[in-house]
């Protein structure tokens, strides 16, 4: 019984090294291609906004939601993008991320022209791909959160993209912690995802942004 019980430690101590040097790892190919201010971003035609679900269980405004919004506002008003391509999920009945988030800019002012959905980002592999693939893009500005903007531009970089990220507000404490966790096994399932050439579920016919 002892040792079997040193060996699944063994295993377990194995495990979380590995997961942690991947999390370090992306973190050190990103360094210094995301940016806290809008002044710091380089122009680019087109900003990548990943979706996510504008309400929680509870009924109350996803901040993640909220504060991606706020910064693709921002970044347009200020000149940095000229188009923003909303891609979210839309698998379902009654669950259309990508709706929600072009009626909120709408809503600030960006005008329908300059706003473009991919329905299909189901994960953030099919956003970055079908970027490329799809709206034939491979020069953008990824707009999410700082720990999101380094697995996405991780994974652009992967597939021969060139990208950056504005880091939209995080969302703190208890709030986002559950989150801020699950990003640690998500940038393993990513590692797994390109050493096996994983393809987005959909991809299409090319649809040209502007």
């Amino acid at each position: 019984m002892k040792k079997w019980i040193k060996r699944l430690t063994l295993f377990g101590l194995l495990g979380l090294l590995t997961v942690l040097l991947m999390n370090f790892r992306v973190q050190q190919k990103t360094k210094g291609k995301t940016f806290d201010t809008v002044e710091e971003v380089p122009v680019k035609k087109v900003g990548l906004l990943l979706g996510t679900g504008k309400h929680l269980g509870s009924g109350y405004v996803n901040l993640f939601y909220k504060y991606r919004i706020d910064a693709a506002i921002k970044l347009y008003k200020a000149g940095k993008v000229k188009y923003i391509l909303i891609s979210g999920d839309n698998s379902r009945q009654n669950y259309d991320e990508p709706t929600l988030m072009k009626e909120d800019l709408m809503a600030a002012g960006i005008p329908e022209s300059a706003i473009y959905l991919d329905f299909a980002g189901f994960r953030t592999l099919d956003s970055i791909i079908r970027c490329m693939k799809v709206f034939n893009e491979n020069d953008i500005l990824i707009i999410s959160q700082k720990f999101h903007n380094e697995r996405a531009i991780f994974l652009a970089e992967s597939n021969n993209m060139k990208a950056v990220g504005y880091n939209a507000q995080d969302a703190k404490g208890k709030y986002g912690l559950k989150t801020h966790l699950r990003e640690y096994l998500a940038r393993v399932k990513m590692y797994l995802d390109i050493w096996v050439g994983k393809e987005p579920k959909f991809l299409g016919e090319e649809i040209k942004i502007g």
